[in-house]
């Protein structure tokens, strides 16, 4: 795992919490780097909105309620607009981008085994697989950059871990509501379903949030 993968997925998991200030000559010793690929990688994280500039140096970014209703207000917008054009714009190869997304998605979240890191990370993977196709067929070429922009990385993972089998399988009928939009070409019904998909993670966050910033639940499952 390289310095921005390590990094990344440390703040993911709460081993990095929000506030804590990014050592580059502490990082490297732990990573046996030099501190080059250290700078590299808190640069990209900070282009991604994971750090942020402290006085004195960076830090990992607290997210707090307001920032959260902010983000996914920009994803509903975005994404639901993604699923309209699809619906105008979709090919066949993008109809069949679309249905193995979702047949991965439900194999996933139909998984026997324990909702641990390592099923939440796929989990997450598929899903994210599924929301790119979206964007693909919606054949507007600036709407990927914009997204990438306000999907944050470990809000969309915390809010898969905690949710119950319910709420995936929810997730996933949403997921096929928003397919059959786009095959149909429907996409009022698209982006109206788009929508409450996007708010129905949203809601989950919310719950798990106290006033100042992320519960990091994870950290405590992290060894």
């Amino acid at each position: 795992m390289d310095a921005y993968e390590f990094i990344k997925e440390a703040i993911i998991l709460g081993k990095l919490e929000p506030g804590m200030r990014l050592g580059e000559e502490t990082l490297a010793k732990e990573l046996n780097l030099s501190r080059t690929p250290i700078r590299e990688a808190i640069k990209q994280l900070e282009a991604e909105g994971l750090v942020i500039p402290l006085k004195r140096g960076v830090g990992v970014r607290r997210f707090t309620k307001d920032d959260i209703r902010e983000i996914y207000d920009l994803r509903t917008l975005l994404e639901s607009y993604a699923a309209s054009q699809a619906a105008i714009h979709r090919t066949e190869d993008d109809l069949i981008s679309l249905a193995k997304a979702n047949e991965l998605y439900e194999e996933a979240i139909g998984d026997p085994s324990p909702l641990d890191l390592s099923r939440i990370r796929k989990i997450v993977k598929v899903n994210q697989t599924f929301h790119e196709a979206i964007v693909t067929a919606s054949k507007n070429t600036h709407l990927y950059f914009h997204i990438s922009k306000v999907v944050v990385v470990p809000i969309v993972f915390r809010s898969f871990y905690w949710y119950n089998d319910f709420q995936l399988k929810q997730s996933l009928e949403v997921h096929k509501i928003i397919f059959e939009a786009i095959k149909n070409r429907d996409p009022e019904r698209a982006r109206i379903a788009m929508h409450e998909h996007i708010f129905q993670g949203r809601d989950n966050v919310l719950k798990h949030l106290n006033d100042s910033g992320m519960i990091h639940l994870l950290k405590e499952e992290v060894k």
